[in-house]
Order: structure tokens, then sequence, then C-alpha cells
């Protein structure tokens, strides 16, 4: 006998800013689904989750939960008012005896639950929110943007925790790699129509272009059909009109068909202009460093930029990547060591924080309100590398539509102050992009065409980013900050960094394993010596003996494999990447031996 579904929405129909959201939507969500729910920006995919949550009444139609089903929605901004620390607002409607649950998430998200909520980054707010709802533990769990805000190592341990859990759940994100990891199902909200898909998010783009495929030949045969009818009726009606009026009201039939249809938004039209070349060396950076206070941000650290690289910078929130960056392009002094820029460069910066946009402006003052895109003498104009442009036109470029030009900016959604931050950025001429955080928010269509233009473009890229398949898609190095304060360089993307062994500080069981870890650690602090080694250290010290052997005898083999003087000749990328490998393991044995030593001091006392 079939399993009843956990939820089931019929005939739902939903109408904002005048037009229709849905219409006539029914689907189902079982027992173990996992699902993702994509669609452009705008589509209303944050709205159906929340019809689905009950938050939202539908103009039409019933959202119906099975009976003892809970229901455990996570919104993109979660509300914190009212509560004074994020343990609070994460433990809030819990058994005292359930506790434990937010401690456990807390470890595994490392977030301090004691942390202001007013202090609370968003980063923060957004671990906060997710220990609640895995705490809870519904039947079915609806999340909208988890990954927003989460460095890779919190989106490996949350991949994790909802590879193993058997609850269902319906996923929004723009991160690929979590959806391609997670889901097994899709829906499509796509002009009104929610379709689904029984295979996952893998599967989706295939799936998605051949239905466009059918639309645009079934398109293609109505207007030859309907030309062919109109030429029957201006040659041949006069003789029959009696007779043949039924095939003029179909002849308007087809028409009022195809007015009826609605055309498939076109794709932002982004671009972006390299300016003048610069130098062959872009930048070059020579011992610099970083500390504040007491904690350690770099330690000396080398780079040569050369023009054409695109560089991303990864590692967990908190360990220095912005500062990095901003060393790198003179935001920021180093401690020690010299930033030297190359020639000619022409430098724009994308800030995660958005802090460009002025909020309470509207969209066009934005534009117009920036010297460098201004027009003299005209208002209603915009300098697009080199062109002037009308305001509007410009911003329907972007997917705007005329009534948003005079909207503020504040009621736009994360994913449209995004894309008027692009806007802004790609109107000037540009030979160094410093992109800090570009992908979030951005729905998957826009992101597609993002790393395309990157990748014509002339000009030399920095990048922040957690989002795995971006940084695949577009980097050709990538530098890894690893805690206390080493930054290490890697040839290649993400994939590329963990084939060559880096990355441990964001690995699922490496993240589960410290998590573990710790928690032993406090409880054995309760029973605790007041001298030696805590828990987590004694059994760091065991296993380190066996890590400096296993890179002693890596670097042996990579020093055994460049020893061969015909390498680089015959294999260059090989012989690059083993170079590059070699020294990553050598930092990593100094790293080693030095914290060996410091924990066998401590040991002695």
């Amino acid at each position: 006998m079939a399993r009843a579904p956990l939820m089931q929405l019929s005939d739902i129909s939903l109408t904002f800013g005048g037009g229709a959201l849905f219409d006539g939507v029914d689907l189902a969500v079982q027992a173990g689904d996992r699902v993702a729910l994509v669609g452009r920006n705008g589509s209303g995919k944050s709205t159906l989750l929340k019809v689905m949550a009950g938050l939202v009444e539908a103009d039409r139609g019933q959202a119906v939960t099975a009976p003892g089903v809970r229901v455990g929605y996570m919104e993109q901004e979660p509300t914190m008012a009212g509560f004074a620390t994020l343990g609070e607002f994460a433990g809030s409607g819990l058994d005292v005896s359930e506790a434990w649950r937010v401690e456990a998430v807390a470890e595994g998200l490392k977030f301090g639950l004691d942390t202001p909520v007013e202090a609370a980054s968003g980063g923060e707010r957004r671990r906060a929110a997710l220990a609640k709802l895995l705490a809870e533990a519904p039947e079915l769990m609806l999340l909208d943007e988890p990954t927003n805000h989460l460095d890779i190592e919190a989106i490996a341990w949350l991949e994790k925790e909802l590879k193993e859990t058997r609850t269902a759940y319906v996923l929004i994100s723009h991160d690929r790699a979590f959806l391609t990891n997670l889901t097994r199902a899709t829906l499509w909200i796509d002009r009104g129509e929610v379709r689904r898909q029984e295979r996952g998010f893998a599967e989706f783009e295939a799936w998605r272009d051949k239905l466009w495929e059918e639309e645009d030949l079934a398109r293609h045969k109505l207007n030859r059909k309907i030309k062919a009818e109109a030429r029957w009726a201006v040659e041949g009606i006069s003789a029959r009109r009696k007779r043949n009026m039924g095939r003029v009201r179909a002849l308007q039939d087809l028409r009022a068909e195809r007015a009826g249809q609605i055309r498939r938004q076109g794709a932002a039209a982004m671009a972006l202009e390299s300016g003048q070349k610069s130098g062959k060396v872009v930048l070059e950076a020579r011992g610099i460093s970083k500390r504040y206070g007491d904690k350690l941000i770099l330690r000396p650290f080398d780079l040569k930029l050369a023009r054409g690289e695109r560089v991303a910078f990864v590692g967990p929130n908190g360990a220095g990547k912005t500062t990095l960056v901003n060393m790198l392009i003179g935001r920021v002094e180093p401690d020690e060591g010299s930033v030297k820029m190359g020639a000619n460069v022409e430098m724009e910066v994308f800030d995660q924080t958005r802090s460009a946009l002025d909020l309470d402006a509207t969209l066009w003052d934005n534009l117009t309100g920036d010297p460098e895109m201004r027009v003299s003498g005209q208002a209603d104009q915009v300098m697009v590398r080199g062109t002037p442009k009308h305001v509007v036109g410009y911003l329907k470029e972007f997917l705007f539509d005329e009534a948003q030009a005079r909207a503020p900016v504040r009621a736009l959604s994360g994913g449209e102050k995004a894309r008027l931050l692009l806007a802004r950025l790609m109107a000037r001429p540009s030979n160094l992009l410093v992109l800090d955080e570009p992908t979030n928010d951005l729905d998957i269509e826009t992101l597609d065409l993002l790393q395309e233009i990157l990748g014509d473009y002339d000009g030399t890229v920095l990048l922040v980013s957690h989002d795995r398949d971006f940084i695949d898609r577009v980097a050709t190095q990538t530098i890894a900050l690893e805690g206390e304060g080493r930054a290490v360089s890697y040839a290649g993307g993400w994939s590329d960094l963990l084939s060559q062994g880096g990355g441990d500080w964001h690995r699922p069981e490496v993240v589960a394993a410290a998590a573990k870890a710790n928690k032993a650690e406090k409880a054995a602090a309760e029973k605790a010596k007041p001298a030696g080694l805590s828990f987590t250290e004694k059994h760091r010290l065991e296993e380190l003996p066996a890590e400096i052997e296993r890179l002693e005898a890596e670097i042996a083999k990579l020093e055994e494999l460049m020893s061969d003087p015909e390498l680089y000749a015959r294999e260059p990328v090989k012989f690059q990447k083993a170079s590059e490998a070699l020294s990553a393991r050598q930092e990593k044995l100094a790293a080693a031996e030095e914290e060996w030593l410091a924990l066998e001091e401590k040991a002695a006392g």
C-alpha cells in the first residue's frame, strides 16, 4: 500500500506584484525526498517554500501536511528579535533534555552559542538558524540558501549531515556542488509553472535544455501553421466566406494561443571590457605578514601575479582571505614585507558587503550618481564602457524592469543587489578584477554567464569564494589559508587543490573528527588536572609522528620524480604540479615538526 506524502500541494495559485507567480501548482513531497528547488532570481522559489511552510497563504488551492508531520523552515534572513544570544535562539522551543543537539551542531558549524544576537555576523546567524532546524529534527526540512555566508568547512559539515539524515528536505541553493552531491529530484520553477524530474540537480541542465528545445520547436510549428492559415485567409476567403468562417475563427484562436505564450526571459546582457593592458607582472608581494593583536593572520608570504591569471582564495571564515586580498591591492598595510603594483593597472572591486550601493537611493540614482558613469549634462544617461546609454535600457540588460528603476535598492533581493553591483562594475574598463564573494545570491544561469565572461576576460582576477564549482571553472591558481597564518598555493582550482593533498581543514571527516575531539576535550576539562596536555593535544601528539613520517615519504617520492632531468621538457605541467606539491608538503612538514616540539615541551612541563 502506497504511503501518504508528507506534504501535498494542490492547484496552488498566487499573484504577486500584479502578475501570477504560480498558477495551478500540484506537487507532493514524499518521505526520504531530497529535492533541489531551482529557478531564476525572482521566479518565486522562496515564496513557494513559504507557502509550503504555511507562512504565505495562496490565492487558490491547498497545502496539506500529513498528520503528525513536523515541517521545519530556514529562511534566508533569520529573525532573532527577542533573543539575547545565538544559543537562546537556536534552543528555543526545545526541551532541556534536547539541548545537547544544539551544542553538537554548534561544534560542527563552529559558532559560539554565547554570541550576542546584535553582535553576530550574517554567517553566525545562518549557523544558529541551521542549528535550530537540525536540533528540532522535523520530518520535512525546507532550506532557503543554507550555504550563503558559510565557509567551505561549514558547507562540508552541513553536506555530511544532510547526506546522513533520514529527514526529507527541499533545498534552494546557488552552490552547484552542494546541490549535485545532495539531491535526488529537482523542482524547476519557470514562468509560473513548477515541473518535477525524478533526478538530482546533476541532470537538471540537460533536462531544462531539452524542454526548451521542444518548446522552441512547438513555437516554430505554430508560427508556420499561422502563416499558412493567414495566406489561405487572404487568397481564398472571399470565394468561400460562409463555408469557412470556422476556419477563420480557428486562425484567430491560433493567434491568441501564440499571444498567450509566456516568452522565456533572456539572459542578462553582461559583458566585461579590458582596459589598456597591464604590465606582464600585475603585482608582486614579498614577505608580507599580518597580525591583529594576538591573532596571527599571515606568516611571511610571497606572490608574483602575472597578467591573465585567475587566483582564488579559500579557507575558513576568519582565516584572513579578505585581509590578504586587501593587502595585495593596497587597502591594508602589511606589518612586514612589501607589495609592488605593476604598470598600467586599472582595478575594479566587487565587495561582498555591497558597500558600494546606497540602499536608500534608487537603482537609477545608484548608476547616475556614480562619478565614473555620469554623462555630463545628461541626467538619464550613463557611460557604459565608453558609450552613453539610457539608464533604463542599461538596467534592462541586467534583467531589471522599468518600474524597478525608481525603486530603492533596499527593496531588492540579494541576487538583484548582486546584479546591480555587477552592472556598475562592468560599465567601466578594467584589467584587474577583485571579486569578494560574487556568487552569493546569484541564480545558476547568471553564475554560468559570469563564469563565461571571466573566461573571456583579458585581464587578471582575484577571487574570494566558497563556491567549489565556481572556483573549479574559473581559477588557474588557488591559495588556501589553512589556519595559524599559513597560506599555501596550489595550481588549478578546488578539485586540483584536493588532488594535491590540500584542504584538510574542510574535509567532512576532518571537521567531524575535530568536533568530536572538541566535545571530548570539554568533557575531560571538567575533571581536568591543572597542568599537562588537553585531550585533543594528547591525541594530536600521538598522531603527529605518523603524519611526519607520511610527509617525509611523500617528499622523498616527489624529489625522486623531479630528479628526472627530462621531466620538465617532457611534461611541464606535471613538473609544475610536482614542484608545487613538494613545496606544500615541505611547509606542512615544517609546521608538523614545530607543533610536535611544542607539544613535547608542554607535556614535559
